[in-house]
């Protein structure tokens, strides 16, 4: 697929990477550097977790870094913000203050798209999200995301939508306004300049 392509592409040449790379470094390295000096940076976002283990994870998994590539080069910002006890899994997360740059104007999935007579955005959430590689972030997941810290304060988030709302035309988003964070409802055909979604995704 397209996104998918680039997402490979990306794991070499994405923003910033020809101005700090060094003779004889490699892209996933680069990447590795990034994602640490992030999470070094950020430890409530993951209290107790030791990034040791989670580069032993990553390294030469580069389907993986595949993703997080993509997900830095749309503006994600990804990071951890939580284990998985039962499937023993890091779960990484766009943490971008707003919703992601490279991710907006975009309706809520395929259907919603084909729906669209005219005016269509490029893409939807959720096909982006499958593209991509990473799970459409959940309403519980959003909460919990919202209870580390403050997101969408100007922007909003598509969430992954429960199929008895979607069978009746309808999506969920979220964000971040007066210091509560706000669950809504939009037909799932609208697409906005300011609402992207956030991904999850499990290493």
């Amino acid at each position: 697929m397209r996104i998918l392509a680039k997402s490979l592409f990306c794991l070499f040449n994405y923003p910033g990477m020809a101005s700090k790379n060094k003779p004889g470094s490699t892209a996933s390295a680069v990447l590795l550097k990034s994602l640490q000096h992030r999470f070094d940076n950020n430890p409530h976002r993951h209290k107790g977790i030791k990034w040791q283990d989670v580069l032993a994870k990553l390294e030469g998994n580069n389907k993986k870094l595949a993703v997080l590539a993509m997900m830095e080069a749309s503006g994600g910002e990804p990071d951890i913000i939580g284990y998985d006890q039962k499937s023993g899994e890091y779960i990484f997360c766009d943490c971008s203050a707003e919703t992601p740059k490279g991710r907006r104007s975009l309706c809520y999935d395929e259907e919603a798209l084909a729906s669209r007579k005219e005016h269509k955005p490029k893409s939807s959430a959720v096909e982006m999200a499958a593209e991509m590689g990473v799970e459409l972030i959940s309403e519980e997941a959003y909460l919990g995301l919202q209870q580390i810290e403050d997101f969408d304060l100007k922007t909003s988030s598509w969430l992954l939508t429960p199929p008895g709302i979607r069978e009746k035309g309808g999506a969920i988003f979220g964000d971040k306004r007066f210091g509560r964070t706000f669950i809504y409802h939009n037909g799932a055909e609208s697409y906005y300049a300011a609402r992207g979604f956030r991904g999850i995704l499990r290493v």
